[in-house]
């Protein structure tokens, strides 16, 4: 299940999973954030804040996680994983091949400074 909260004044999307990612986190997500890049063009971010990543519920989810992120990825300037999970660790990395944002990896504690580096993004 996906937490998330919507920053509209600063055109920022919070990620918090809170258990295993389900198909209708992605739809919420979805909902939620498509008329705000309609009116704005893009996000300014997305800030994925986890301590561990909890994974997929079942196949259904992983393949609306993929949908999810290929819908949107041309959409965000910047995406910040505040999160001490060794397997976040290495996703700029190979996301840098495949998606459009700018990517950085942070530290669980350090949300506060993934946000600003998101908002200095221009």
């Amino acid at each position: 299940m996906i937490r998330f909260e919507l920053l509209r004044d600063r055109g920022i999307l919070v990620i918090e999973p809170e258990g295993p990612l389900e198909k209708a986190d992605f739809e919420r997500l979805a909902s939620e954030v498509d008329p705000l890049i309609a009116s704005a063009g893009k996000l300014a971010g997305l800030l994925i804040h986890t301590k561990s990543f909890p994974g997929w519920r079942d196949f259904g989810a992983f393949i609306s996680h993929l949908k999810f992120v290929a819908g949107h990825h041309r959409q965000i300037k910047r995406i910040a994983i505040a999160s001490d999970a060794e397997i976040l660790a290495i996703l700029p990395r190979i996301a840098d091949h495949f998606l459009t944002p700018e990517i950085k990896q942070f530290a669980f504690a350090e949300k506060d400074r993934a946000l600003a580096w998101i908002e200095s993004g221009g």
